[in-house]
């Protein structure tokens, strides 16, 4: 029984791994016959839209690849409407807006195809340019962490943006804009949580 007065102790924080695979992708942890994970359709193939696909590594702060990291993606459609609330009769049939990437075992890779989403507008009105939400999390980091997918040609569209313009120096803004890759519908995201480029990551 606590005495009176006294403060109880703050309970010990839990990391989300080693076992993110595990419990969220059992297939590639070799648990799923049917080959099959959670979260890995985001558009469905009724979307409107540009296909595109994101490819990117994990890096942690010695620059070492993360290998069993989740990033799970949040998105509107090609119209910038959501699927959720009261929007979710206006997306196509299929459209989710959400799904969820996993790093490769082998290597750290990512990679997540979808359709390239529209503008939204933000909570004061103001368009935010077409992005993605990230939340990742992995063995280690106990809080999962929140940042934003931009695109490199969307070069009006995120000079506008008021999440962009939050921050002041262009370098660290530059850690949150996918680059396109030649002509084809790729581009290319790194995130590294620590060290020299550390991604912006948000407290929300």
């Amino acid at each position: 029984m606590k005495p009176p007065g006294a403060r109880l102790k703050e309970t010990p924080s839990q990391t989300a791994g080693p076992f993110v695979h595990i419990g969220t992708a059992p297939d590639m942890a070799g648990l799923d016959r049917q080959g099959w994970s959670l979260g890995c359709d985001i558009a469905g193939p009724e979307a409107r839209g540009e296909r595109i696909r994101i490819e990117g590594m994990l890096f942690d702060g010695s620059g070492s690849p993360v290998r069993d990291a989740m990033i799970e993606v949040w998105q509107s459609n090609a119209d910038g409407v959501y699927a959720s609330g009261e929007q979710v009769a206006a997306v196509e049939p299929g459209f989710r807006g959400w799904g969820r990437a996993f790093t490769q075992f082998d290597s750290g890779e990512w990679s997540i195809d979808t359709v390239k989403p529209g503008p939204v507008p933000g909570p004061d009105g103001r368009m935010m340019a077409p992005h993605l939400a990230l939340w990742i999390a992995a063995r280690g980091i106990n809080i999962g962490l929140h940042t934003r997918l931009y695109f490199d040609d969307e070069v009006d569209a995120n000079e506008a943006d008021p999440v962009l313009g939050l921050i002041e120096m262009r370098t660290r803004r530059d850690t949150l804009i996918a680059r396109r890759v030649g002509d084809a519908p790729l581009y290319r995201f790194d995130i590294r949580l620590q060290g020299e480029g550390e991604t912006v990551f948000f407290d929300v």
